[in-house]
């Protein structure tokens, strides 16, 4: 019953309410003389300095599903729920070497998006069309995956019902106000919110590492607990270390998600926020220390484990809801005005994401299918008024995955969504080093990996979910013909036929001397910083360069 937890709801809507009220408040910070401009709603001027991007893109990257996802899978798999602490690991040097150039080439023509620059590298408005969707896409489920977050702590809390109305009800007004203030002030509401969540956040985990070994015997007794219960369990699983059939999956599922994070669009919104390339360096050096946390968080579910925590139900019956298991930890262990506090920091946590990754898909759809396609003469104010509509939108698809479907499929379409944004690497990450790819083979590599990759997907079962197709991204190596029961990341299966299918087609195209698109950047454009001059921001000076809309 709620009224078994007064004290952390209230907490909890004091904060929440707290923070929503600096979301609107954002849009004087730092104020244009206009908001009216992509550069000013959708990148907050292009001018955030160190600290800024430093909490912005952590807190774009480290969402409230982070927050109960990890802990939950190491909670029931063991030690595979780590693979994200050496995938964000290895992704801040990829970081470092791919997203400096976007930075230059984006700050010199004046680019909002990743399909800006593909338009431009490759004078292919199809092809970056096809990264648009690509973009919005799979970020549609990551978006939705931020109420997961949300819906545990508020049923942790009691804040339900049993009609699907009253069940999200919570959800949605929650929604209601993050629209409404990102619709308002763009991006500079996340990024001054992300100072008040990260802090939430690492007062929360630090107090948890102290405190819950503390009363529950030490960390010695709480891994006793979790290879005891491991040990123990019937189903298949890693226990503290990783099993033989596991390992493989482990190191592509590290790999492929570092590729795909920084392939999201609202990762590169992030980071075209920023004020020039030594503000981007410097973040990608520090910016490890959240790797840090999230190995003490995914540590937490070892502690659950400890405590005896038991999942609250799930929608369906007969079936629980693991998100719920760190919301019920904290619930159980912590007094009950710090469990409203660490409520909070979750529910926080989900909106700086939420509100990143919402415009950078709005901002996709407006310079890349509306302006392209639809209006080519739009103005700055235009755009503007299309991508601020557009969020609104993308909120609204994204909180109807969580009231239409099973959250369990909502999470199942988030790795799904890893799989089909890394069908963009070859033309964005790779296309910032070379342009040897020709625009009709990156088209066929793009088809080819989305093609497989979609069939593995369609291939991946869960027995205990009673999902028979799309139920995650663990594909079979038996499927291929491999006498082993080892499983694979789908995304870097798919991945690698998308770029074997480029190369192949780009050696017969070049030989038979089919055209190739123009490439509207030089070499210099990857180097410049904050003092170069650059093209025009709203439209950049690439609109009428490369080939007419209707040629690929």
């Amino acid at each position: 019953m709620w009224r078994d937890h007064l004290t952390e709801i209230i907490l909890f809507a004091v904060l929440f309410v707290g923070v929503s009220a600096m979301g609107f408040v954002a849009a004087r910070w730092r104020r244009p003389d206009t908001m009216e401009h992509l550069d000013e709603w959708g990148l907050g001027g292009r001018n955030f300095g160190s600290w800024i991007t430093w909490f912005l893109v952590g807190g774009d990257l480290y969402t409230a599903y982070t927050f109960v996802a990890v802990p939950a899978l190491v909670f029931g798999a063991g030690a595979m729920g780590f693979f994200a602490v050496p995938y964000t690991v290895i992704i801040y040097p990829m970081f470092f070497l791919v997203l400096v150039r976007l930075w230059s080439v984006s700050h010199r023509h004046g680019m909002v998006t990743p399909a800006d620059f593909v338009r431009a590298r490759f004078g292919s408005p199809t092809l970056a069309l096809l990264v648009a969707i690509t973009g919005i896409v799979a970020t549609m489920p990551y978006i939705a995956l931020q109420l997961v977050g949300i819906e545990a702590v508020l049923k942790t809390m009691g804040v339900t019902g049993e009609s699907t109305v009253a069940r999200h009800a919570p959800i949605i007004i929650a929604f209601a106000i993050l629209a409404a203030y990102t619709y308002q002030s763009g991006l500079r509401a996340p990024a001054l919110i992300a100072f008040v969540k990260d802090a939430l956040i690492y007062i929360v985990i630090l107090v948890a590492v102290f405190w819950l070994p503390a009363k529950l015997g030490g960390w010695g007794a709480i891994f006793g607990a979790a290879k005891a219960k491991y040990d123990a369990s019937p189903a298949p699983s890693d226990g503290l270390l990783l099993n033989a059939n596991n390992q493989l999956q482990y190191v592509t599922l590290a790999l492929g998600s570092a590729l795909a994070l920084f392939l999201y669009p609202h990762s590169v919104t992030g980071v075209l926020a920023s004020r020039n390339r030594n503000v981007i360096k410097r973040n990608m050096s520090a910016l490890p220390a959240y790797s840090l946390l999230l190995g003490l968080l995914a540590m937490l579910g070892f502690a659950a484990v400890a405590a005896k925590v038991k999942p609250l139900a799930g929608a369906k019956a007969g079936t629980v809801d693991t998100n719920t298991i760190v919301p019920v930890l904290f619930d159980q262990q912590f007094p009950d005005w710090f469990a409203g506090i660490a409520f909070a920091a979750i529910g926080i946590g989900a909106l700086v994401p939420a509100a990143i990754m919402s415009i950078a898909a709005a901002n996709l759809f407006t310079r890349n299918i509306y302006r392209e396609y639809l209006n080519r003469d739009a103005t700055p104010a235009q755009e503007a008024k299309v991508s601020k509509v557009t969020s609104l939108v993308v909120k609204v698809g994204a909180l109807g995955c969580i009231v239409l479907l099973d959250p369990q499929f909502s999470i199942d379409l988030q790795l799904i969504g890893g799989v089909i944004i890394l069908q963009t690497l070859p033309s964005v990450a790779l296309g910032l080093f070379t342009r040897w790819l020709h625009r009709g083979a990156l088209i066929a590599g793009w088809v080819a990996g989305m093609g497989f990759g979609m069939w593995m997907l369609y291939q991946i079962a869960n027995p205990a979910t009673g999902r028979a197709h799309f139920a995650g991204s663990a594909f079979p190596l038996s499927k291929l013909g491999f006498d082993t029961p080892m499983t694979i990341y789908a995304g870097l299966v798919a991945v690698a036929v998308n770029l074997l299918v480029a190369v192949l087609f780009t050696l017969v195209l070049r030989a038979a001397k089919v055209a190739d698109g123009t490439d509207a950047t030089k070499p210099d454009d990857y180097f410049v910083d904050e003092d170069t001059p650059r093209g025009d921001a709203q439209r950049g000076d690439l609109a009428d360069e490369g080939e007419p809309v209707a040629v690929a």
